[in-house]
């Protein structure tokens, strides 16, 4: 796993190297804000990973490369429409494109092809020499056609080009999306090994551009050789012993096969039905289909042909994940499957090809999980409708009931467990920030711990399956905007002193103004000024649903 962190900074690197050190006139990345970038590598979270390597790899940019930065899914969790063009491309805005990927929220889908058409359109494509680099870790869930686009932007572009790094992605995966760089001519990466990453830099990147050599003379004609098969390969790969031959999906990986009998340098990668040419040797031959595998080793002798079968012994399972019965099929659910001698994680409605034997299934949606266990034979193909149990809650914040709502992003929701534990906690189920945040919930009672600044609000309700619910938490609070001219900073008191003659402390802003969202009531507001003996109070009253504004002058 170290190996696949260490692929993902490096395939980034290069993708900067390939794009950006070429001088394109202008280019725009597309950074994958989707949920699944919470997965861990190493106990590390991709989306971390991915931040880090793009702030590495920014500050190498040339300060007069135009560079804009887009995301998708860092704003809603279920829509196909959550896309952002969040820098124009300008120069010197490595600085600006950090920043706003360390404040992005990995929440939504992956409408991958969506984002790269708005891209190349803000790009002004069909005009200019454009160039879009997308870092994904996972395929489209909305629908779009990367390989048609790909084709598209390629017919109507000026000179456009699309890099696509497949983060962490398998490569069955790959090739679904690799088309859209293929078609664009730009280049896929997968960001699956520092090895494989080694290879691709070498080969597109660091390897030298050979003169031209001089016209060799005219050799004289050789011989005709003794004619030879047109093929001296052809495997054949089946789900099991009896089955269909596999011609579409599968993939073949050819080593050399070294003295000891282990796998020695790679030969090729094919994919689908396949015939080919070998020189003779010791090869090791891997068929695959996604999660399923088995090798044969070989002897290759000049003259003969070989036809071996490959038997998988592999089944496919379809799940479809909905919250509830009769619900549609969720998008936001992720999906662990633990399998003989392995294990994967897949996104939404998945159909998977695994080895036969004891299946564990894993469905989350949310807060709820459901874990299934079933028996799956060589060739067998199960289809199931799995229930996760939940219910959808819409979550939004008004300043009094029927007043004005809370738009702001620093509102924030942390849902709870109703009941309480024996030291009077409570069990934290999930949070989110914003307005309209969305939450899948398992039957239970809960409380939703509402934060706007210095508003606390708890609000209690009950979620059963199958519910969507749009609740809306009135924080009893108004906006109090204060300033103090020439402070050093401002403070919030309660107005109620304590038994000692002491006010609590609410709050603390450094400078000269201030804003801040507070409980309906009295308060006290006291200018501290940089020089002893300076400070002063005033009293306010905040009005739930009102704008207060006071001013604390000398």
């Amino acid at each position: 796993m170290a190996g696949l962190a260490r692929g993902i900074a490096a395939a980034i690197l290069l993708l900067s190297m390939t794009t950006f050190g070429f001088a394109a006139n202008k280019v725009i990345i597309i950074l994958d804000a989707s949920g699944s970038m919470w997965a861990q590598i190493d106990g590390k979270p991709k989306l971390e990973i991915a931040r880090e390597s793009l702030r590495t790899v920014l500050q190498s940019v040339p300060t007069d490369d135009e560079i804009g930065f887009m995301a998708y899914g860092h704003r809603e969790k279920g829509s196909c429409d959550d896309i952002q063009l969040i820098v124009p491309p300008q120069a010197g805005s490595g600085s600006v494109i950090s920043a706003a990927a360390d404040s992005l929220k990995f929440l939504g889908k992956t409408p991958l092809t969506a984002a790269v058409k708005q891209a190349a359109e803000a790009l002004k494509y069909t005009e200019d020499k454009a160039t879009v680099v997308l870092i994904t870790d996972g395929l489209e869930t909305c629908g779009g056609d990367p390989c048609a686009l790909g084709k598209e932007l390629e017919a109507s572009g000026v000179d456009f080009t699309a890099d696509v790094v497949g983060f962490g992605l398998t490569a069955d995966e790959g090739k679904q999306i690799a088309c859209l760089a293929d078609n664009t001519g730009g280049k896929y990466i997968q960001a699956s090994d520092e090895k494989a990453l080694q290879e691709a830099l070498a080969e597109t990147v660091a390897a030298p551009v050979p003169a031209p050599e001089p016209v060799p003379a005219p050799a004289p004609t050789p011989a005709p050789e003794p004619a030879k098969p047109d093929f001296n390969f052809q495997p054949t790969v089946v789900m099991a012993e009896g089955g269909e031959p596999i011609t579409d999906g599968n993939a073949w990986e050819i080593y050399k096969a070294d003295a000891d009998g282990s796998r020695g340098a790679a030969v090729t990668t094919e994919y689908g039905a396949y015939n080919g040419n070998l020189e003779p040797g010791d090869y090791i031959v891997v068929a695959r289909d996604d999660e399923a595998r088995v090798e044969q080793k070989f002897k290759i002798e000049a003259g003969q042909v070989y036809k071996p079968l490959f038997t998988l012994n592999a089944g496919t399972i379809l799940i479809h994940p909905r919250p509830s019965q009769g619900a549609d099929i969720s998008d936001a659910a992720s999906l662990n499957f633990v399998y003989p001698g392995g294990s994967t994680t897949h996104y939404g409605d998945t159909k998977i090809i695994v080895p036969a034997g004891e299946q564990k299934i894993t469905v989350q949606i949310g807060a709820g999980t459901v874990t299934e266990t079933m028996q799956l034979a060589a060739g067998q193909t199960v289809e199931k409708d799995v229930i996760v149990g939940v219910g959808h809650v819409v979550l939004n914040a008004f300043y009094i009931a029927g007043g004005d709502k809370a738009d702001s992003s620093g509102l924030g929701f942390e849902i709870v467990k109703a009941k309480k534990k024996i030291d009077g906690t409570r069990d934290s189920v999930e949070h989110s920030y914003g307005p309209d945040s969305k939450f899948w919930l398992p039957p239970d009672d809960y409380v939703a711990l509402t934060t706007l600044d210095l508003a606390v609000v708890e609000h209690p309700f009950s979620v059963k399956v199958g519910d969507a619910m749009d609740i809306k938490v009135p924080l009893d609070a108004g906006v109090l905007a204060m300033s103090a001219p020439g402070a050093y900073s401002i403070e919030i008191l309660s107005a109620k002193k304590d038994i000692e003659g002491k006010r609590k402390a609410l709050g603390l802003n450094y400078g000269d103004t201030w804003q801040q969202t507070v409980p309906a009531g009295d308060y006290v507001i006291v200018r501290h000024m940089s020089d002893a003996g300076q400070e002063k109070e005033m009293p306010v009253t905040v009005k739930a649903g009102e704008r207060s504004e006071i001013t604390v002058t000398p």
